[in-house]
């Protein structure tokens, strides 16, 4: 099968696209026939070398949509989704033709969606939804995304607007010529970062962190009382929140939270699709590449052109 190997850690060079032997099945674990997956920042942090438990060489990719080819649970043809469970990191993920996966990380799905919509749905809006429903959102709102042009920040905004489309939702990015994009993807104005400051004054009632630990202080600065910070990104390549007093920082009435989209609940998933579904969310991806792109893919979420979610058909 064809697949894209990581043998060292390095640049987008370092994705070699070849013939790799097909995975072989064992017990409890089933055999998917990978149509495509979206791709996320976590997989660029290790394949630079960020992500020191994974050992090289790795085929990476920790979400994917496809069809059971070889199961002892589920039905030749099923068509399924799956996320994380170490995929991409302790065993071999979905940059492939193939990728063999533990049963209980598989889910299946009834869906007429294509390939390239469906793949850009999984990790992107199981970590969106989470957040959503975290934050308590209200109508009368007034939200911030740190991090607005990110695959999870785009697809947060089209949740909100669905189910609260009088909401005000505002967004901030590092690179304002995507302004007009982002206001044109449902944001009703955009506030420039500034080394990882927010150049303005207002306040907001919740906060969508995606930039993570580089700017989460900054963002409590920007909460009404009882306002919520919800941090569930590190777009800043910064890991941990160091000198942090929580009784200094949050002070009284104000709240932080996240969503960890490592913990998958199937539950959830099946509520996250319905509620995708009942809603009439959109999940179009911003871009697609083919597996044999992956270098390309990479270098586009990289550049300053990088916007929404990336997927890649197999």
């Amino acid at each position: 099968m064809r697949a894209v190997v990581v043998y060292e850690a390095g640049g987008t060079d370092k994705l070699v696209f070849q013939e790799v032997p097909k995975p072989k099945m064992k017990a409890g674990w089933s055999l998917i026939k990978v149509k495509g997956f979206g791709i996320n920042r976590s997989e660029i942090f290790t394949r630079k070398g960020y992500s020191p438990s994974v050992q090289f060489p790795r085929i990476l990719g920790i979400e994917c949509v496809g069809i059971i080819e070889r199961s002892e649970k589920f039905e030749a043809g099923t068509k399924i989704v799956s996320i994380m469970g170490e995929m991409g990191r302790a065993f071999d993920g979905s940059y492939a033709q193939y990728v063999l996966l533990p049963d209980e990380q598989i889910y299946p799905v009834e869906s007429n969606l294509p390939w390239e919509v469906l793949a850009a749905i999984p990790e992107t809006y199981y970590t969106s939804y989470g957040c959503f429903t975290n934050l308590r959102i209200t109508d009368k709102d007034e939200i911030l995304v740190r991090g607005a042009s990110s695959a999870t920040g785009i697809a947060f905004c089209n949740l909100v607007r669905s189910c609260f489309p009088k909401t005000k939702i505002y967004g901030s990015t590092q690179n304002m010529s995507k302004k007009e994009s982002l206001t044109a993807s449902g944001f009703e104005d955009i506030f420039e970062d500034k080394d990882y400051t927010l150049q303005t004054e207002k306040k907001f009632d919740k906060i969508l962190e995606l930039v993570g630990p580089r700017s989460i202080k900054d963002s409590i600065k920007h909460l009404n009382r009882f306002g919520i910070v919800c941090s569930a990104g590190q777009l800043g390549e910064q890991w941990f929140l160091e000198e942090f007093d929580p009784i200094m920082e949050l002070q009284n009435d104000i709240y932080l939270t996240t969503f960890y989209s490592g913990i998958v609940d199937s539950f959830r998933l099946k509520e996250m699709f319905r509620f995708i579904d009942e809603h009439n969310v959109t999940v179009n991806p911003s871009k697609v590449f083919r597996l044999d792109e992956i270098q390309k893919a990479h270098e586009y979420i990289e550049s300053k052109k990088g916007f929404g979610k990336v997927v890649c058909l197999v």
